[in-house]
C-alpha cells in the first residue's frame, strides 16, 4: 500500500521521509523562532504582509490566492508530479504548523536577540526548505516561483529565493524600520544559501521538467 502511494507521488522512502522532516522543521521554525523574534519574511508571506499594511487587503485571502497562481505556474512547466509532491508538503506543513501552535513555543523568545534569531530561523527555514524542494516539491508559492524562476533563468535555486525575498523586502520599509529589516535580510540570506547547498534530485522539477502522470 505504501509503496503505490510513493509512486503515485514519485518518492522514494527516503524522499517521503525528506518531505515530512521539512515540513516540520520549516512549522516548528516560524512558531519558535520567527514569530516570537518578530523576523518579517520576503517572498509570498512579505508581499501579503505588505498589501496589508498598503493596501488593507486581508492576508487570509490574497496569500492562498497568490499561492495557488504560483502552484498554477509550477504546474505548467514541472507537471503533476509536482503538483502532488506540493500538496503533499503543503498538507504536512499546515499539520505541523497547527500542532506547534497548539503546543505554544518551546524555545526561548529571541526577541532581545533578533542576531541570533535571525541566524537560528535562516538555518530552520533554510533546512526545512531545501529537504522539501530537494525532493522537487514545494511547501508554497514561494518554493514554485523560486523554482520556476531557476529553472527559466538558470540561476542557482538559492539566488532565486534571496531575489525574491530581497525585492519584497526592500519594499517592505515602507512599514518596517530599517535596523529591524536588516535580520529579516540576514535570515533570508542564510536560508537562501542553505537551501543551495541541497543537491536536487535527478526526478524533481530542477533537473528534470518533462514529468509524466
Amino acid at each position: 500500500m505504501l509503496n503505490q502511494k510513493l509512486t503515485w507521488f514519485k518518492l522514494t522512502r527516503a524522499g517521503l521521509i525528506s518531505i515530512i522532516l521539512g515540513s516540520m522543521i520549516e512549522a516548528f521554525t516560524v512558531i519558535n523562532i520567527h514569530i516570537p523574534s518578530q523576523i518579517t519574511e520576503g517572498g509570498i508571506l512579505g508581499l501579503t504582509l505588505l498589501s496589508y499594511k498598503t493596501f488593507g487587503i486581508n492576508p487570509s485571502i490574497l496569500s492562498p490566492i497568490m499561492d495557488v497562481i504560483c502552484i498554477i505556474i509550477g504546474i505548467n512547466i514541472f507537471g503533476k508530479a509536482f503538483l502532488r509532491k506540493t500538496l503533499l508538503a503543503s498538507i504536512l506543513f499546515a499539520v505541523f504548523y497547527k500542532i506547534f501552535s497548539l503546543m505554544g513555543p518551546i524555545l526561548p523568545n529571541l526577541y532581545s536577540y533578533p542576531l541570533l534569531a535571525a541566524i537560528v530561523g535562516g538555518i530552520g527555514i533554510g533546512l526545512g526548505c531545501g529537504l522539501v524542494v530537494s525532493q522537487g516539491g514545494a511547501t508554497g508559492g514561494d518554493d514554485a516561483l523560486a523554482l520556476v524562476v531557476s529553472n527559466k533563468t538558470k540561476m542557482n535555486i538559492s539566488y532565486a529565493y534571496l531575489l525574491m525575498d530581497v525585492i519584497v523586502l526592500v519594499m517592505s520599509l515602507t512599514y518596517i524600520p530599517f535596523t529591524r529589516l536588516i535580520y529579516s535580510l540576514i535570515t533570508t540570506t542564510v536560508s537562501s544559501v542553505l537551501v543551495g547547498q541541497f543537491e536536487i534530485n535527478p526526478s524533481s522539477p530542477v533537473e528534470k521538467t518533462n514529468l509524466s502522470i
